[in-house]
């Protein structure tokens, strides 16, 4: 009955946020009464990867808002007035959701408690809630994509300065990064690594010219980088891409990149490098790319403006949540599962990822 109320109001889109809170009020109890302790279960078996499919459609769960009730915590200001992000990690039967949440003006909140949300998983409450954090320091996998093509050459020194001092605003003891240039390949100037004078040095080898292949790139960096990363499910993961959004080398298309994103669970966010006064088609997929994996794209007005992406992701990534629960009847088998995440008072927005891919059963 909720699952044909949500379809039949997804056609009216006026009614969408009414109807959210009461489908909440009737079937998601605040997260406070769901609450136990187990022991964590398994890691769960990575999903196979294989080179760039044809094109596919994808399963996604429509985009979110949120409010709650408590009264929290108000950070600076940030540079956008966007809502913030997401990120999943997935165990056998269990999922750690990293969110934020913002008031009307962008501003973070913290100190809110995990009843003042309610949740629905595949379009059920949650059969557990096994830990809520309300400022979370898991450990950071952070790689910064750099668009090394053609195109970008007089805008690319902005970039790799803006890059280099993200790197050293974001990275804490137990955090990680790596530097990526691509065009119609990928080249990752530095691994993994916690030392920013390697990054700064990785970041400055980079050199632009080339085609682009921006969808091959992405796909190929979340299935190399982020898909089987030995600690899956107690770090954060996300990708920085600084592009002017255009492709036109890549085998893989559009959906495919998106789809091994979310099988990473890994958000992206989008920095546009163009800066002419009207959006163009690169424009349009960056904000498709970042929505789809729950980031957020970022335009500057002028490429020196490049770094105020980079501020404003660094100002997101350390005013996040983490809530772990277990999914109500969980299967392994490898399907998309939607999320809703709401807060109870309208005041405030969360911003989370639309849904993960469930584990495939063990071969």
């Amino acid at each position: 009955m909720l699952v044909t109320a949500l379809n039949r109001i997804h056609r009216t889109p006026g009614l969408l946020t009414s109807a959210l809170l009461l489908s909440f009020a009737l079937v998601a109890a605040p997260l406070y009464a769901q609450t136990q302790t187990t022991a964590a279960a398994p890691a769960a078996t990575a999903p196979s990867a294989s080179e760039p499919p044809a094109a596919t459609s994808d399963t996604q769960a429509p985009p979110t808002t949120t409010q709650t009730t408590s009264q929290p915590q108000s950070t600076t200001q940030p540079q956008s007035t966007e809502e913030p992000i997401t990120t999943i990690k997935v165990q056998v039967n269990e999922v750690n959701l990293i969110f934020t949440v913002t008031d009307k003006k962008g501003r973070f909140i913290t100190g809110l408690k995990r009843e003042n949300f309610g949740l629905l998983d595949d379009q059920r409450p949650p059969e557990a809630v096994l830990n809520f954090t309300q400022q979370t320091n898991l450990p950071l996998r952070v790689g910064i994509m750099l668009d090394t093509s053609s195109s970008i050459r007089q805008r690319f020194q902005f970039e790799q300065d803006s890059a280099i001092e993200f790197l050293l605003q974001v990275l804490h003891l137990n955090d990680k990064a790596f530097v990526e240039g691509f065009d119609i390949s990928t080249d990752v100037a530095q691994g993994f690594t916690n030392n920013v004078d390697l990054l700064n040095q990785g970041i400055r080898k980079l050199r632009p010219g080339g085609g682009t292949a921006l969808y091959d790139a992405l796909y190929k960096t979340c299935r190399d980088q982020m898909l089987n990363l030995p600690d899956p499910g107690s770090v954060r993961r996300a990708l920085i891409l600084v592009s002017d959004g255009d492709d036109n080398y890549s085998r893989a298309q559009e959906s495919d990149a998106i789809k091994m994103c979310q099988r990473a669970n890994t958000i992206v966010y989008t920095i546009s490098t163009n800066i002419s006064p009207s959006r163009d088609k690169g424009d349009d997929v960056l904000k498709a790319i970042s929505e789809a994996t729950g980031g957020r794209a970022f335009y500057p007005t002028r490429i020196e403006d490049v770094a105020l992406g980079f501020r404003s992701i660094e100002q997101e990534l350390r005013s996040q949540y983490s809530l772990v629960y277990r999914p109500a009847d969980f299967k392994q088998d490898g399907s998309f599962r939607t999320i809703y995440l709401q807060a109870l008072d309208p005041r405030y927005h969360v911003r989370a990822q639309k849904g993960y891919f469930a584990p495939k059963p063990p071969q």
